[in-house]
């Protein structure tokens, strides 16, 4: 979370804490999402509005493409099966506290990233 509110140039990308409503109703929506240990990332697809759920690299991917400054160059990892990127993505999930570090207490954001978190 840390590192997309660093990088989301447009600030577009908005957060929502799993305990809070927006987290139930969609997991009250699509309750096979609560097997999922991972990054779920929700958006609506521009042609239907219908709602799109990707979680573990598949979210990654989508994610960058809302970063800008190159990030956007990682929907290229499309090509490789979902199979291999989630394998991968478990792999970094395992070492990623020792990439960026872990905080003692969560960071208190500031009153620009306070506003993109939505219950």
């Amino acid at each position: 979370m840390q590192f997309a509110l660093a990088h989301d140039s447009c600030g577009v990308i908005r957060f929502a804490p799993l305990q809070g409503a927006f987290a139930r109703a969609l997991l009250a929506r699509r309750p096979e999402l609560r097997e999922v240990d991972s990054l779920i990332f929700v958006e609506a697809d521009p042609e239907t509005g219908a709602e799109v759920i990707s979680t573990r690299s598949d979210a990654v991917l989508r994610l960058s493409n809302y970063m800008g400054d190159g990030w956007r160059a990682m929907s290229l990892l499309r090509i490789v099966p979902a199979a291999i990127r989630n394998g991968a993505y478990a792999q970094f999930a395992r070492v990623r506290y020792r990439v960026f570090g872990r905080y003692e207490v969560c960071p208190l954001p500031s009153a620009a990233q306070r506003a993109r978190f939505i219950d």
